[in-house]
């Protein structure tokens, strides 16, 4: 059913993107082809994806399946971290512009469970302006690079905003 939904959002999307430039309604016959067979990519790598997420919850103890964890992350993606990306690219501005940048490579412990959690909290960071993850080591420690390191044991929060929050969703 999931491939379905997939399928028709796919080929949806991409005759909204190409809307009026063929002969067939708005469409021409090359279009609607290729369409069509961009779309059925993109159901086999989704189906793809998908399986290898669900194996990945299923071997944990934790699932990010459910209709909360859903829900919390959505509004953490609206809330806090859109205001907080604002925030860190203001404060990267002015860094920039008044030349206070101290960069360093830092060690954080975030404490997450799964890899799912792992993989999505260095995603977060390195949207982050002024942060890169560089890697994870087998203790599940994230290294990042920071633009302005104040001392020297930096703490999660003083990285990356809301870390109760996203433990919340991710764990």
């Amino acid at each position: 059913m999931i491939t379905v939904i997939v399928f028709l959002f796919s080929i949806l999307m991409y005759l909204l993107l190409t809307i009026g430039s063929g002969d067939i309604i708005f469409w021409s016959y090359e279009e609607l082809a290729c369409g069509i067979f961009i779309s059925i990519l993109a159901t086999l790598i989704a189906k793809k994806l998908l399986s290898m997420i669900s194996f990945e919850l299923s071997k944990s103890k934790s699932s990010m399946v459910s209709l909360k964890r859903a829900c919390l992350f959505i509004v953490y993606l609206l809330g806090p971290f859109f205001f907080n990306m604002a925030k860190a690219n203001i404060i990267l501005a002015y860094r920039v512009i008044t030349n206070k940048i101290e960069p360093a490579i830092v060690k954080i412990s975030p404490q997450l469970k799964t890899n799912f959690g792992i993989a999505m909290l260095s995603n977060f960071i390195t949207l982050t302006p002024g942060t890169l993850s560089l890697a994870i080591d087998e203790e599940k420690n994230i290294y990042v690079h920071w633009i302005y390191m104040k001392h020297k044991e930096p703490k999660l929060y003083e990285i990356f905003s809301s870390p109760k929050l996203i433990r919340k969703v991710l764990i």
